[in-house]
């Protein structure tokens, strides 16, 4: 996996795949894409997929980063959704135990809020129930003490009690990388930074696409019997170049996130709360960070390149100070931010918070297949259902039978720790082998718990490159972790690794800034960039640490993006 899923390797492998026909054909490397291209090629298809920017650069490395049931839906009487999403969750899990961590959730109930003590009580025990919660993961209901002793920091006033349930974390983009390395360890061929410029077609037929490599600007060819528009945020423009944007159709809403350190918002405990105008918004500790969030307003501008603004910030820094009043949270406590936009299907007369976030699929005239809508947890049955269809269409026009889904009962890649049961078990075994080679105990851990069973290959790179690191004034937590992202990961530009493959301009933007030069330098003298090659990744980089912290106005849709 690693020679063809290497940066250096990426242009070699555009060139082998120029002209080449396959089963399927992919258009987007967000977690529903990467999900249809593991799940199709199990299958037995033959599949290849593109993206034009980085995998998981849009909607899936933006999300609030849980695998969650919905509870929110089950207000709007989504109950089908609440139940598949609900049990999906606790699949996404077991498959990838080092992406995915349960999390307590507190919902805290106070008097004029938009939950009640007994409504709240109902809700979670049919929530448990539609999800098929785990008995030692159900519900349970807290008295005013018992939720202010889980958090302290809660606002007293009305506090009534609280719900308390499970809901599970996840790192979005690393879990996207995870289940596209699994495809492409099953023979998926995956490119980054491969745009789509336009379809072929034959008889009316939509039969290959041509590609414009984002790097370089060269061109390709490829054709497939099937193509799927999972292209997230941009399915309608793919609609409208094959002349079958009609019907329904999408409706952006962007979300702002704020990252706090610790220190200054000691939030102990993952809160669901109400903010005054009735919305519900997620406060969530994470490795010495809380982030909280979501807005959720409607978005026109340039998809690519969310940007929070001022009044993004000030709406969920007012939210944390309703809700958490001691803490008198100030614009200059906000270490980072992160925007994304979530692709919904438009539906008139409703406010953002509103629309259904259920996934459907649109067949054109043309035969391009498009799913649109949907959630993070439920890409796997997503994938799932585009499969059969593809699986179904093919049968009919060639007779080729294909196996049903294998995805359920699967691990990605790095999850093949033993289940869930068996996930600190072999972190511990691995922290002590990291040791053994020359790691801290926390490094070594760290390295365990991130990149779960792929670790022995961090030990390796550590074994050759440990020395390397001083070089490029890099710690070995952030160079081998680059080494491995450049040979294992199609890791083409700083961003990539500093915003997707690690997450620290999010959650660790001091390390960021330290580590940025070194990064640039290693990656320059590996990918033999030219001098003008470096000078633009810089300023990107730059751009992608200025934009985690300082709003804007109004979204900058001409500025270059992570």
């Amino acid at each position: 996996m690693g020679t063809l899923f290497s940066s250096r390797m990426r242009k070699q492998e555009l060139r082998n795949i120029n002209k080449q026909h396959v089963d399927v054909l992919i258009i987007g490397g967000g977690i529903t894409g990467c999900g249809i291209a593991l799940d199709a090629v199990t299958r037995g298809m033959s599949a290849v997929l593109f993206e034009m920017q980085d995998f998981a650069a849009g909607t899936s490395s933006r999300s609030t980063k849980l695998v969650h049931g919905g509870l929110r839906y089950l207000k709007q009487f989504e109950v089908k959704m609440v139940a598949e999403v609900g049990k999906e969750r606790a699949i996404v899990y077991e498959n990838g135990p080092h992406v995915t961590t349960p999390e307590w959730m507190l919902l805290p109930i106070h008097k004029g809020g938009t939950f009640g003590k007994l409504s709240t009580s109902i809700g979670l025990r049919v929530y448990d129930f539609l999800a098929g919660v785990k008995q030692n993961e159900r519900r349970t209901m807290l008295s005013k003490e018992e939720t202010l002793k889980r958090e302290p920091l809660v606002k007293q006033a009305g506090l009534k009690g609280g719900g308390y349930y499970v809901e599970y974390r996840t790192d979005d983009a690393r879990l996207t990388m995870e289940v596209l390395k699994e495809a492409v360890n099953r023979g998926v061929k995956a490119f980054n930074y491969v745009k789509v410029d336009s379809f072929l077609y034959e008889n009316g037929k939509v039969i290959g696409v041509k590609t414009v490599d984002q790097i370089d600007g060269a061109t390709y060819h490829v054709y497939a019997k099937k193509i799927i528009n999972a292209a997230g945020p941009w399915v309608d423009l793919l609609r409208e170049k094959d002349n079958s944007r009609n019907g329904k159709k999408l409706q952006l809403s962007k979300g702002v996130h704020l990252v706090i350190d610790q220190k200054r918002f000691p939030l102990q405990q993952a809160i669901y709360f109400d903010t005054p105008d009735g919305r519900m918004v997620f406060a969530i500790p994470r490795g010495g960070k809380a982030y909280v969030g979501t807005t959720d307003t409607f978005y026109k501008e340039d998809a690519a390149h969310p940007r929070m603004t001022t009044e993004d910030r000030d709406y969920i820094i007012n939210a944390i100070n309703y809700m958490f009043p001691s803490v008198k949270i100030t614009e200059q406590d906000i270490e980072s931010s992160w925007a994304g936009v979530r692709p919904l299907i438009y539906e008139e007369g409703k406010n953002a918070s509103e629309i259904s976030r259920k996934d459907e699929i649109w067949q054109s005239p043309s035969g391009l297949i498009t799913i649109a809508g949907g959630k993070l947890t439920g890409y796997r049955k997503m994938a799932e259902m585009v499969v059969d269809l593809v699986a179904d269409l093919l049968q009919k026009e060639t007779g080729a039978r294909y196996q049903s889904c294998k995805t359920k009962p699967m691990p990605i890649s790095g999850g093949d720790v033993g289940g869930s049961k068996g996930f600190e078990a072999f972190v511990a075994e691995k922290t002590r082998l990291g040791q053994q080679r020359g790691l801290t105990k926390q490094i070594a851990e760290q390295f365990a718990r991130f990149y779960g069973s792929n670790v022995d290959i961090l030990f390796d790179l550590y074994d050759k490159h440990e020395k390397e690191a001083q070089v490029y004034q890099l710690s070995v937590d952030v160079f081998i972790p680059l080494v491995y992202a450049l040979d294992y990961e199609m890791t083409v530009k700083p961003t990539d690794f500093l915003v997707r493959r690690t997450g620290d301009v999010f959650f660790n933007i001091d390390r960021a800034y330290r580590s940025k030069d070194g990064v640039i330098q290693y990656m320059s003298k590996r990918l033999g960039w030219s001098t003008q090659e470096k000078v633009t990744y810089s300023k990107e980089v730059e751009h992608a640490l200025r934009a985690a912290i300082q709003p804007v106005d109004q979204d900058d849709t001409n500025s270059v993006g992570a």
